[in-house]
């Protein structure tokens, strides 16, 4: 690791503030099919991104060659970026938009998931691949396991030294079960939902091959099953599900950025304006969305921003009220709108921009029983299959995997193919039940894309399961 301290201290370049942010990533994948191998690889990841403020402007110049002539050339990219930049600027910055924060934080695994030897875990994906044949309908099983560790160290000219360390742990199971032409697949909670910063107890066998096993059980069950009917209709949302809803209908539409216009080449806008903040019902009372990097384990927990602010709990939406933005320092300059820490990016070569962190929906007071029982017809979907959202994050269609029918309090049949659609903000003032603490799972993505160039990030979803009343839903 390059000595950033040292480095800042030996550059000679005329700037109102530097910054220098190293990271060093280590990843690990090994995927297997039917039992086989399909691939294992290790990469190495590490750079340094150096930021430069002149005039009110901030150029950036990343590097992978470590040394202080390297960083100096890089300094000097970037000084130039920022001077013809302010010739041209529509917004004046200051130092205000970089804290000298000092600090430090580390994911808090108690064993690490790479002490997990290679041919052990080999064995559980493996076995995993077999447990998930439950039945010769089962005709593809596959298994994949990801490990990443990852160091991040922050300094700057006005004494900023931000040392993070990262364990984080990648999983997905799946089944694709067949019967004619009729085929289910069925996984893990979705593509990719189960990651973490944990540790080696997410490979524990005996609780992951009863896991896939139910997996291979309801690929199988999908085949037999009969079509989610169209109707309007209420519907229930399992955590995993909800974490997908949180994240396209909730977090993209709340990130200042956006809002002030900065994806629309891109990624599309958003239907929030910055009028809206304070004074918006963006859903029904019971709607309480946070914005939380402070979380024991889950996926894009941190200690502080690629700008330096602290990462603390933030309500975004209260009672169903629109409170403030996911706007980092320079966004809440810009907007004069109450924001979070959340000026991230997806590693040493891209600049930090406005970012989902753990986006997650606080716990009500229903229990899971008391949900079903409530409603006389409706159907509960669990696991994202497809997704599709307009540019201004309004209206949306999902499917998910796996649902069942509720009649007369109570969960009957199961359906395949479910889907179902609406416009974001009456959608979410159509939810009448939040589910207690009992019925909360937290999920996570390795694959939030924003930005150009593209970055795909890290972000965590936590949730209840949530039940919405006339909703459209529909089959294939």
């Amino acid at each position: 690791m390059l000595d950033l301290e040292k480095t800042l201290e030996n550059l000679d370049i005329n700037a109102d503030w530097i910054g220098l942010r190293q990271v060093y990533e280590t990843t690990s994948h090994r995927i297997f099919r039917d039992g086989k191998p399909q691939s294992n690889g290790r990469k190495i990841n590490h750079g340094v991104m150096v930021e430069v403020m002149v005039n009110g402007q901030i150029g950036y110049c990343a590097t992978n060659h470590l040394n202080q002539s390297a960083i100096q050339q890089a300094a000097e990219v970037a000084q130039q970026q920022a001077e013809k930049a302010s010739k041209w600027s529509i917004f004046k910055f200051n130092t205000d938009i970089r804290p000298p924060a000092k600090g430090s934080y580390q994911s808090p695994i108690t064993e690490s998931a790479n002490l997990v030897h290679p041919q052990e875990l080999n064995d559980l994906l493996v076995q995993i691949c077999h447990r998930l044949r439950v039945s010769d309908k089962v005709v593809k099983a596959t298994a994949m396991a990801g490990i990443s560790d990852i160091s991040s160290h922050f300094v700057s000219s006005n004494g900023a030294n931000i040392q993070q360390q990262f364990s984080l742990v990648e999983t997905d199971y799946a089944a694709i079960a067949q019967d004619g032409n009729i085929i289910q697949k069925r996984s893990d909670n979705g593509m990719l939902a189960r990651c973490y910063q944990a540790g080696k107890e997410v490979f524990n066998p005996e609780i992951t091959l009863n896991r896939v096993q139910q997996i291979g059980e309801e690929a199988v069950e999908l085949v037999f099953a009969q079509d989610c009917p169209n109707m309007t209709t209420t519907l229930v949302l399992a955590p995993d599900q909800m974490m997908l809803q949180i994240h396209e209908s909730v977090g993209h539409p709340l990130e200042i950025d956006r809002i002030l216009g900065d994806e629309r080449n891109y990624a599309g806008s958003s239907f929030v304006k910055l009028s809206d903040f304070g004074t918006l019902a963006y859903g029904s009372p019971l709607m309480n969305i946070t914005f939380d990097p402070t979380v024991k384990g889950e996926f894009a927990s941190y200690g502080y921003d690629d700008a330096g602010l602290k990462a603390e709990k933030q309500y975004l939406i209260k009672d169903g009220i629109l409170l403030r933005g996911l706007g980092s320092l320079e966004s809440q300059q810009r907007s004069n709108i109450q924001g979070v820490a959340n000026f991230r990016s997806s590693s040493w070569n891209r600049p930090s921009i406005d970012r989902m962190a753990n986006l997650n929906l606080e716990s009500g007071n229903s229990s899971f029983h008391e949900i079903i029982s409530a409603i006389e017809f409706g159907v509960y979907m669990k696991s994202n299959r497809s997704w599709s959202i307009d540019d201004y994050r309004n209206k949306f269609q999902f499917g998910c995997e796996y649902a069942q029918l509720i009649e007369n309090g109570k969960i009957t049949k199961t359906l395949r193919n479910p889907n179902y659609r609406g416009v974001t903000q009456h959608f979410w003032h159509n939810l009448i039940y939040v589910g207690n603490e009992s019925t909360r799972e937290f999920y996570g993505t390795p694959y939030c894309g924003k930005g150009e160039p593209n970055q795909a990030i890290r972000v965590g979803h936590a949730s209840p399961v949530c039940a919405f009343k006339d909703i459209q839903v529909f089959g294939c």
